[in-house]
């Protein structure tokens, strides 16, 4: 079994109708490459770390190419293909041969994914009933809030209502997860409750709250901060509450990005099932594991479990797979192995951070770990919990192995301290 994604390319703010105000991609412009596990030894800046990471598009993809590339992929599938999702740096429903694409697609017959949209692309509700017929089954949809003004003024959707119509139709007839970028004093409080209520009563599977970065260390890395000047973003411990209290009212299920999935006990759900934590292999080697500030203390007691030979150090980063050269220059390289494990999909080149960690005159190793280590709750809302615990089992694994193939021997001295108590490395 496997799944088939159709791109159609397309540029963020361009492509869909333009920028919400909360956009991750509004104000980019052409940073320099950040670097990353794919570049070239000798050489910062690969098409991962210079274009796909701000899905920098010439634009839309003409139908024809897409159609051709679509039938390539069929004609050399080695497995039968039971999903097919649609993809792109734009949004799809404003992609103009949206309905030709689905239509050429349900011959497949395959179940088909929309794997985002904003609707607004949408001026005629009656699309969400050719979506269906076409074998539309799951879609994630941002709603913003149930409020058509809202939607107006802060996604910039010209056609609110025929959006929210949309939403209504296909909640009730498909899988709909919508998504919700909570912006402090805007769209929580009570129009949040009441977006809940009714995507509920509409028949929606799934809530995803996403919190709103406005600084570089919540996540904002193509030197456009702040996207909104004044407004506070809550803090990590403050918005899994939000996450918290709102799933306990409500029987659809609600999680959270960057925390939490309430139903599965996720990020690191694996920390509750010592069973499955005695599965995996004893840490035997030394080195230090930098992470971001989300992932530290989770991480930092898994590992003290696991044998303890392995400090955790936190940037000041919040998420791991966002961090960068600047976030290295900020640990203390005194507070460091010899041996450092990065990210998988850190945006740093391998020898520039080899450089940055040696900077006190030691030379250190920096290897990468695993790409995925858990699921938040972006990405565990379509899993069960079987599901991230089998994703956290191999992801530790394969963390562990990293350090005890490439970490110094464990005994003797070893220095001491986790990432909580050595924030950003420094006391």
């Amino acid at each position: 079994m496997g799944e088939l994604i159709v791109d159609v390319g397309g540029r963020p703010g361009l492509d869909c109708r333009g920028f919400c105000a909360y956009c991750y991609f509004k104000h980019v412009r052409n940073p320099a490459p950040l670097g990353c596990r794919h570049c070239l030894p000798f050489k910062k800046g690969c098409d991962y770390c210079t274009r796909m990471v701000r899905e920098q598009y010439d634009g839309f993809r003409p139908f024809r190419d897409v159609a051709q590339e679509t039938l390539a992929k069929l004609q050399v599938a080695t497995r039968e293909i039971d999903r097919v999702t649609i993809s792109g740096g734009g949004d799809p429903s404003c992609y103009p041969a949206f309905e030709d694409l689905v239509e050429v697609l349900a011959a497949i017959e395959a179940p088909l994914h929309i794997g985002y949209t904003s609707g607004k692309g949408f001026d005629d509700a009656r699309v969400a009933d050719r979506l269906v017929e076409h074998g539309l089954s799951e879609i994630s949809f941002t709603v913003f809030a149930s409020d058509p003004g809202l939607r107006r003024r802060y996604m910039h959707d010209p056609t609110p209502d025929v959006s929210l119509a949309v939403i209504e139709r296909l909640a009730g007839a498909i899988d709909l997860y919508a998504a919700v970028v909570v912006l402090p004093g805007i769209n929580d409080g009570e129009v949040l409750e009441q977006t809940a209520s009714w995507l509920e009563d509409a028949g929606a599977r799934g809530l995803i709250l996403m919190r709103f970065a406005n600084e570089p260390h919540q996540g904002l890395v193509l030197g456009n901060a702040p996207l909104l000047p004044g407004i506070e973003p809550q803090s990590v411990g403050s918005f899994a509450a939000l996450v918290r209290d709102l799933s306990a009212r409500h029987r659809m299920r609600i999680t959270g990005t960057p925390l939490l999935d309430p139903a599965l006990g996720s990020p690191f759900a694996i920390r509750d099932e010592p069973e499955l934590l005695a599965r995996l292999p004893r840490l035997t080697g030394r080195a230090s594991v930098v992470t971001g500030a989300v992932a530290a203390p989770f991480l930092a007691s898994l590992l003290e479990r696991l044998g303890g030979t392995a400090s955790v150090v936190a940037v000041r980063k919040e998420i791991a797979c966002l961090i960068t050269a600047d976030d290295l220059h900020e640990l203390d390289p005194a507070a460091l192995e010899r041996v450092v494990v990065l990210p998988g999909r850190a945006l740093v080149h391998d020898r520039e951070a080899e450089a940055i960690l040696s900077s006190d005159g030691v030379p250190r190793t920096v290897v990468r770990g695993p790409d995925m280590l858990t699921a938040d709750g972006e990405t565990s809302m379509g899993m069960n919990r079987e599901g991230v615990l089998e994703m956290e089992l191999t992801g530790l694994f394969h963390l562990v192995n990293t350090i005890n193939l490439h970490g110094e021997p464990g005994d003797g001295d070893r220095r001491t301290g986790s990432g909580q108590e050595r924030r950003a490395g420094r006391s």
